[in-house]
């Protein structure tokens, strides 16, 4: 006879944490959300050898995790896992543009030869859009340096006709530069103490590297969590799957994938056992999470197979219909609990300690405080950052609204990459995700700022300084449909819609 569970499955609409004592210096500003993500030997001491500096991570997702929103991501102090139904090709050079991508460290678009022609500089200019130009001896972006050119350094109108780059740059010699492998706060000190708006890095054999802008100083500024590896690179994840991940992965190692995350509906099977085992086997240091489940029997399953994280969640995604197809799922706060119970317990036994992801179900931003709250140490989001002006999908106008694309990797736009199919006959296979669209959003940083202020302002409210504390000391009630309606602004004509914004 079938197994039942005695409970319904709950979602995270059906909670509310009740507030506990916020001592006086228990303010938002002093809540750190650092938190691990792959397992690690706690008991022992052990520091985690890969921690985040904000709890959200970018789904493998099409719609949502190329090469600009993981840049874009990890300068809140995120991870997104770029998408794996791609070639690998494409999917390594997406890797390989994230870890090329230094903060404040810019490899110009726009250099030019010393003998080019001021009218060449000008036209230079107006296509890129850049009034610095670097002046090579090949006018490449990493030719031997001459000089730095700039808007201000002539009027063209009042230069004689053909009047070439070099007589009207700055030369090297009178140009302030710093040697390949400086730090950022390094460039900056000597950009301010010597007064100049750029400073040219180059290497031992002078050829240009990069260029450091006065200008971009603030914009650093505004990105204190920035994720960053031991050679100040953006850390970034790779989606793969359960068949040609040892032909994969050995291409985005080599592009500088910091981690990995096996890319499935359902996650307790064996070909997730497979693939954990070989690649554990042939790279030692690989981290790779596995999913997704939703029990404790899932859990363990992956646990004991050498999971460095375990992603709960079938169905619960915004864009996935998988429950509705095969009627197979959880509701994702009770999955989230048992899974984190089943998470503490082999803690308890072995000393080691995995991170669990929640994945799907997150409507509301409170939500990610109710996921963390119920054990997850951090959450995969897909619709969220698909809104973004920084996710690969297509901005439209619909019903003179501004909307993005956003589909599932089951849906038909997708499937190409038969994610979803378990090795059966072709053409046997159905859609477990629809194509969409979701309200256009903005700027990834502004509305990941709102959000978090959003996280550490309720963690406050329950006494709460940390994720680990969090769990310890929250309080969850259960709440009717009719205490769901009292929640949000009822018997009056709002005026400003404003509030409901995500």
């Amino acid at each position: 006879m079938a197994y039942f569970f005695d409970e319904p499955s709950h979602t995270f609409g059906e909670y509310l944490l009740v507030p506990g004592y916020t001592p006086a210096d228990y303010t938002p500003d002093r809540v750190t959300l650092k938190t691990p993500v792959v397992k690690f030997d706690k008991k022992n001491g052990e520091k985690c050898p890969l921690s985040m500096n904000i709890p959200m991570v970018s789904a493998v997702m099409q719609a949502v995790s190329d090469d600009k929103l993981a840049i874009a991501l990890a300068k809140e102090g995120g991870i997104s896992f770029i998408y794996g139904s791609q070639s690998i090709e494409d999917q390594a050079a997406m890797i390989a543009r994230v870890k090329s991508y230094k903060a404040g460290f810019v490899t110009s678009d726009s250099n030019i030869r010393p003998d080019a022609t001021l009218e060449e500089l000008v036209a230079l200019q107006n296509k890129t859009g850049h009034s610095t130009v670097a002046v090579t001896e090949n006018g490449e972006a990493h030719g031997k340096l001459l000089g730095i050119i700039t808007s201000r350094d002539f009027r063209l109108h009042h230069c004689p006709e053909g009047a070439k780059v070099c007589e009207y740059m700055t030369p090297l010699k009178d140009l302030i530069t710093g040697k390949d492998g400086i730090t950022l706060s390094e460039a900056n000190e000597l950009i301010w103490n010597n007064k100049v708006n750029q400073l040219p890095i180059v290497d031992a054999s002078g050829n240009l590297v990069s260029l450091v802008f006065r200008k971009d100083y603030s914009t650093h500024e505004a990105h204190p969590l920035e994720l960053l590896d031991s050679k100040q690179r953006y850390i970034v994840g790779a989606g793969i799957n359960t068949r040609d991940y040892m032909q994969r992965v050995p291409a985005l190692l080599e592009a500088g994938a910091d981690v990995f995350c096996l890319d499935s509906s359902e996650g307790y099977s064996e070909f997730q056992s497979r693939a954990l085992k070989e690649l554990h086997a042939a790279f030692p240091n690989i981290k790779v999470g596995a999913g997704n489940v939703v029990d404790r029997d899932g859990f363990m399953f992956l646990a004991e197979n050498g999971a460095d994280f375990v992603k709960i969640g079938i169905g619960g995604g915004s864009i996935c219909i998988t429950r509705e197809q095969k009627g197979i799922g959880r509701g994702q706060a009770t999955a989230t609990i048992e899974v984190a119970k089943a998470r503490d317990e082999y803690y308890a036994k072995t000393g080691i300690y995995i991170p669990i992801c929640s994945d799907g179900g997150i409507v509301q931003d409170y939500h990610i405080t109710l996921a963390l709250a119920m054990g997850a140490d951090f959450v995969m989001l897909g619709r969220y950052f698909a809104r973004f002006d920084e996710s690969p999908s297509n901005k439209l106008v619909i019903n003179g609204n501004y909307v993005k694309e956003y589909w599932g990797e089951g849906s038909n736009r997708a499937r190409n990459w038969q994610r979803y199919d378990l090795g059966g006959k072709k053409g046997l296979s159905f859609e477990e995700g629809v194509d969409s669209y979701v309200p256009y959003a903005g700027h990834l940083h502004d509305n990941v700022a709102l959000t978090i202020r959003k996280i550490t302002h309720t963690m406050s409210n329950c006494g709460a300084l940390s994720i680990e504390e969090l769990q310890q000391k929250a309080k969850i009630t259960l709440v009717s449909p009719v205490t769901i309606q009292e929640g949000s602004a009822h018997d009056v004509i709002v005026k400003n819609t404003s509030i409901h914004a995500e």
